[in-house]
């Protein structure tokens, strides 16, 4: 045994022959790592001249531009990057960058503060690595990839943000600050507690909102193309459902799909509620069966570079529905018995009925949370539209009605023209949920499954 492995040692350690045929040779020459895709390390993903898949680095560079334009003459904002968090003591969750903060620079790494002024531009402060950090973690973005990659005026190592940010804040009339992710490594600076203490530290989201709340042309078709994974992701979980009713098992399917198509992650944990659980809005556990002749309500939506998508569609997975079964609103409930004529019919809707119609969609699910909603809408505006009653097994009413939640949930791109369904491929008609899943074979599902195996940027 001793002799077989040293064998097998001196065999794989020797230089292999270049140029030979069929022998795989290793490049010495080294890319330049950024700590995530670029175009020269992942010229499938990134095109030349683009920060990440789909915006250039002009876009990112006017984004910074139009925050300065939007800011308070002689103020500055300081963006700080996501945390990670942790699972156990040495896991991490898998991380997500802070909206803000990637839609200013790009970056999609944790541990940066990103400072933006009318005096300094855009300065980055990067975090420093050691070769220990690069074995277990691998390379990250240091002052070179600020520079180079996120074309940062400035950059320097977070060591040395103590004697340069007090500076710039202390120039600064006003100060502006990414709250959901401020960390105390500036917030103990004296400058900044000098600064908030006369009152001159507001929240950045106001203006980080209204900036991402029109999406450009590039952020559409991101947005479009988020979608359309999710729709065809969906279906496929739809037709499967038939022959697979449970809701840890349909999770898992649209997931899989999502990610073969090319999302990088779920947008949120989908939402698999069979029966009773449908009517449970946000329901998470995913851990039921679904019974035969029950409704299952998924909502589930993906990221695609940055950008999400949203939808909901609820269906019999044994194909047919119950006259019980159907999209019901405050006249819809009147006719059926489930509200009765009086005063307290509003009051019963609502409970019934307890979301808004829909929210905003970009960076985050419920996006550009300080945009009201009464504000009108623009072109390049994304909204869901999603009317739902969820109806608890508690519920005081015909029995029959009991413990069904049903939500139908699109996406809407606003245009110049009008409106765009970006989810309108997924069906959700009555008539063509049924024909779907009573018409289409089981040999049909695995051909389509596997020639619909699209490849996104």
């Amino acid at each position: 045994m001793q002799r077989l492995r040293g064998n097998l040692l001196r065999r794989f350690s020797l230089k292999q022959p270049t140029g030979l045929s069929g022998i795989c040779t290793s490049s010495t020459r080294k890319i330049f790592d950024a700590g995530q895709p670029t175009a020269t390390s992942h010229p499938q993903l990134v095109k030349e001249g683009e920060i990440t898949p789909g915006i250039t680095c002009d876009e990112y560079i006017s984004r910074r531009q139009r925050l300065l334009e939007l800011l308070p003459k002689n103020s500055a904002a300081i963006i700080a990057a996501a945390p990670v968090k942790m699972m156990t003591d040495v896991v991490p969750y898998p991380f997500r960058q802070d909206a803000d903060y990637f839609y200013i620079t790009g970056c999609q790494q944790p541990g940066g503060i990103a400072v933006l002024g009318h005096e300094c531009g855009l300065c980055m402060f990067m975090p420093e690595s050691d070769a220990q950090d690069v074995i277990w973690q691998g390379e990250i973005a240091g002052v070179d990839a600020a520079l180079e990659t996120f074309r940062a005026e400035k950059a320097f190592p977070m060591s040395r943000m103590h004697e340069i940010l007090p500076d710039i804040i202390r120039r600064s009339s006003k100060l502006f600050h990414n709250v959901k992710t401020a960390v105390p490594a500036y917030m103990d600076l004296d400058a900044f507690c000098k600064a908030a203490y006369n009152g001159n530290v507001k929240d950045l989201s106001v203006y980080t909102d209204e900036l991402r709340w029109i999406k450009s042309p590039s952020e559409q078709k991101l947005m479009r193309e988020s979608a359309s994974i999710a729709c065809q992701a969906l279906l496929q979980t739809m037709l499967l459902s038939k022959a697979l009713p449970d809701e840890g098992i349909l999770a898992a399917k649209v997931e899989y799909e999502c990610k073969m198509r090319g999302a990088q992650r779920m947008a949120f944990n989908p939402v698999v509620g069979g029966g009773p659980n449908g009517s449970v809005i946000h329901y998470s556990r995913n851990d039921q069966k679904i019974s035969d002749g029950d409704l299952v309500l998924m909502d589930i939506g993906c990221e695609l570079h940055g950008y999400l998508s949203d939808l909901t569609r609820t269906w019999p997975p044994c194909g047919n529905f119950s006259s019980a079964q159907v999209e019901m609103l405050q006249t819809g409930l009147k006719e059926v018995g489930i509200l009765k004529d009086g005063r307290s019919n509003s009051r019963t809707f609502h409970q019934l009925n307890p979301t808004s119609i829909g929210h905003y969609l970009g960076m985050d699910v419920h996006d550009c949370s300080m945009v009201s909603n009464d504000r009108p809408l623009k072109p390049g505006v994304v909204i869901t539209i999603e009317p739902g009653v969820y109806i608890p097994s508690s519920f005081d009413g015909p029995k029959r009605y009991q413990g069904i939640g049903i939500r139908i949930e699109d996406e809407v791109l606003i245009t110049e023209t009008g409106h765009e369904v970006l989810t309108g491929s997924m069906p959700k008609e009555v008539q063509h949920i049924k024909s779907l899943l009573n018409n289409y074979s089981c040999d049909e599902r695995m051909e389509t499954n596997n020639d619909s195996r699209v490849a996104f940027r």
